[in-house]
């Protein structure tokens, strides 16, 4: 009997090794840089996460141009890499080609839709948590005028921008909002010198708090305000260590939760394909609150962005998104 039992706890033992080892995990970033501080180093933070608590180690790359992302993506796939996980819009085509390819194996793209039945696509409300800090920015602005500075100029970045404007006037009816693209390639998420250009010029024209939605380049951004003495916006990542009272909050959002749980689902044979739309109720975007920007947010000010939060939550705020319509209200 004892040996019938041991002989059952090892074959349990090398079934739970071999389900781990069928899980390959891959992740491709987006042309910013693993370490921009925000968008992919989010998607990093979810999958050291699964590595963490699993054991399981997985393979990522850094494409530095669009073509290298589709041939990363091809890869992973080829050498039986599963799930793989390619965090970015920049993607979409890629991730179409290669998922029909590869009908056996599983993945996932963020901020873009792909309807193929091996992927999910998770995209988020940043309509939404741009919002809320665009709340922030309208109560804190002594100037009357606040900045945003986008990455590449898409529609995606727009709907942050949108959802920021909508934010700010709710605050501040006669707020003047001023907003600059960094550029129209993909080069735009690695530019931190343009993004402190642009900020400077907004300081110029009197923007006393500029949200940066625009992945590496964004750090120039920051560093700009922190310079002049006045307030920015993070983005994706909470960001506000990096210039302790002087970043007013960060827009977060969470890429490192549909990584994290692309790699936990399918090593639990939970894996679903399909659209996951991740917002404010869902906890995939938020307001960042801490100990580095705790004196920079009053009250006053965390009344109102916690009750915008609870209206969007109970469906009585709307926040209008730029991509339905490719327009922004005003």
């Amino acid at each position: 009997m004892k040996k019938t039992l041991l002989s059952l706890m090892s074959l349990a033992a090398m079934s739970a090794t071999a389900l781990a080892a069928d899980v390959k995990p891959a992740l491709v970033y987006g042309t910013g840089g693993k370490f921009d501080k925000s968008f992919n180093e989010a998607a990093y933070a979810g999958a050291e996460k699964f590595k963490a608590e699993t054991g399981i180690d997985y393979r990522d790359f850094e494409p530095t141009g669009d073509t290298q992302g589709e041939q990363a993506i091809r890869n992973f796939a080829s050498k039986g890499y599963n799930p793989v996980v390619a965090v970015s819009f920049a993607w979409t085509s890629a991730i179409e080609k290669v998922a029909a390819e590869f009908p056996d194996t599983k993945f996932v793209i963020v901020d873009s839709v792909v309807d193929l039945p091996n992927v999910r696509s998770v995209v988020y409300k940043e309509e939404e948590g741009s919002y809320l800090v665009g709340i922030l920015a309208g109560m804190a602005s002594k100037t009357g005028t606040v900045g945003f500075v986008g990455g590449m100029d898409i529609p995606l970045i727009r709907k942050f921008e949108c959802g920021y404007e909508q934010g700010a006037r709710a605050a501040n009816p006669s707020i003047e909002v001023l907003q600059n693209m960094t550029g129209t390639t993909g080069a735009a998420w690695n530019d931190p010198v343009r993004g402190g250009e642009l900020t400077k010029n907004q300081i110029d024209q009197g923007a006393d708090v500029i949200y940066a939605a625009a992945g590496a380049t964004g750090l120039g951004v920051l560093q700009t305000a922190a310079d002049n003495g006045k307030l920015s916006i993070g983005v994706d990542s909470n960001q506000n260590y990096l210039h302790p009272g002087s970043v007013l909050t960060s827009m977060v959002k969470r890429v490192d939760l549909a990584v994290y749980n692309a790699y936990s689902d399918a090593k639990g044979d939970k894996f679903s394909a399909g659209v996951q739309a991740l917002g404010v109720k869902e906890d995939g975007v938020a307001y960042a609150l801490d100990e580095h920007n705790a004196k920079l947010v009053t009250d006053e000010m965390k009344a109102a962005v916690e009750k915008a939060k609870a209206d969007i939550i109970a469906g009585t705020v709307k926040v209008h998104d730029y991509m339905s319509d490719n327009s922004c209200p005003k």
